[in-house]
């Protein structure tokens, strides 16, 4: 049940208070009639009827049949339909940019947090300074999104690969060769629209991207781990993003190797290591040729994907040993390669675990090709339906688009 509360007596901040809890309700429930809404919130129909009014008036939710209601679980029933309250997907709309190293990749959300556009291109980012990549990375973000519409815009996130705090200030993105730089700041010099920005880690937005849509959060300990031409993790407590003291948390690309050919987890597995080392065999090969050569039984990349499998158990373990993580989710073009080793990979980590220690389940995240963008984005919808979105307030709330939260 979603409860409301109310951090304070004055009953602007309740509204608030309450047009947050009902946003949220609708958006992991779907539609809802007037009692069940005022049953999830713990209030009482009346009460829940007078919160539905505002924010229909304020153009976030509507009203409709029981049988037009989008993606409704409610059971149909004889007689005339019931009406359901639900949110409006395009009042407003969250921008999410990932800069790789070798791409970028941006994503649309609206109010439902589903995905309306998407696109993804190539980006020499370890070739380009910070100010030519945002500023790349918000053309391509904004290139179809009209001047009318930017009043809608509600927020951008960006990622970066990265060791970043809070506040998205990036102390060192090494692959990037980026150094002392407020992302925050940088990207709103770019924005064709004042809007809420906020900056993160790549692993960390996957993590909380893949959380962010499911209905129930995952119990207990969870480890993302982005695998692109860096190694990036992320550490999902309970569905709750877990930074560690200094926003460091997850960084697992630095752990040391058995090898002393390499000097982390990162250049032993990343996707430089497996490319510099597969085009020794064939000079032109790319990760998808790569990738099908591994299907398709290819000695030679049958010979890289068993190292490669290796590296990936010892990182497991290591991550078990450090947090005893639940399930640990594969994201990133690299992790394409799970699935074709997974077996080799159980088996080396059986060989190095001690019998007495649990084995987390790995999942490779199928949808992950815009993991980290659809997250940065999903940061923003989040601060959109929480108390921090001033909009919500009563005197803001007459129309989405005349406000920046």
């Amino acid at each position: 049940m979603t409860r409301v509360t109310f951090p304070s007596s004055s009953p602007r901040r309740i509204r608030q208070s309450n047009a947050v809890a009902t946003l949220n309700a609708l958006h992991r429930f779907g539609p809802l009639s007037r009692a069940e809404l005022a049953r999830h919130m713990g209030v009482n129909r009346s009460s829940a009827g007078n919160i539905v009014l505002e924010l229909v008036e304020a153009g976030l939710v509507r009203e409709v049949p029981e049988n037009e209601a989008a993606n409704s679980a409610a059971q149909p029933r004889a007689g005339r339909p019931g009406i359901l309250v639900e949110l409006v997907p395009d009042a407003v709309f969250f921008v999410g940019i990932e800069i790789g190293v070798e791409h970028i990749t941006c994503v649309e959300i609206d109010l439902a947090g589903k995905i309306v556009r998407s696109s993804t291109r190539r980006f020499e980012g370890r070739n380009s300074g910070p100010e030519e990549a945002v500023r790349t990375a918000i053309d391509q973000a904004f290139s179809e999104i009209g001047k009318d519409d930017l009043t809608r815009c509600q927020g951008l996130g960006i990622t970066v690969p990265g060791q970043m705090d809070r506040n998205g200030f990036i102390h060192v993105a090494p692959i990037l060769g980026w150094r002392n730089l407020d992302l925050p700041a940088l990207t709103r010099t770019f924005l064709p629209a004042e809007v809420p920005v906020s900056a993160e880690n790549d692993a960390n937005a996957f993590g909380i991207g893949t959380t962010y849509s499911q209905h129930e959060a995952a119990n207990g300990v969870t480890f993302f781990m982005v695998i692109e031409t860096g190694v990036g993790g992320g550490i999902v407590i309970d569905g709750k993003l877990f930074r560690g003291g200094n926003g460091l948390a997850g960084e697992v690309g630095h752990l040391k190797t058995r090898n002393s050919e390499y000097r982390n987890l990162e250049q032993a597995f990343g996707r430089d290591r497996i490319l510099s080392s597969y085009r020794q065999f064939d000079p032109d090969a790319d990760l998808d040729a790569f990738l099908s050569d591994v299907r398709d039984r290819v000695p030679e990349a049958v010979q890289f994907a068993e190292e490669w499998s290796s590296l990936l158990a010892f990182a497991v373990v290591q991550i078990s040993r450090l947090i005893d993580p639940n399930r640990i989710v594969l994201g990133g073009s690299v992790a394409e390669l799970y699935p074709l080793v997974a077996a080799r990979v159980d088996a080396h980590i059986r060989d190095l675990q001690a019998a007495t220690f649990p084995i987390p389940e790995i999942i490779f995240d199928e949808n992950a090709a815009y993991g980290s963008a659809f997250g940065a984005a999903c940061m923003m919808h989040q601060r959109f339906v929480s108390l921090d979105n001033q909009l919500l307030n009563k005197d803001a709330v007459s129309d989405p688009g005349n406000s920046v939260a």
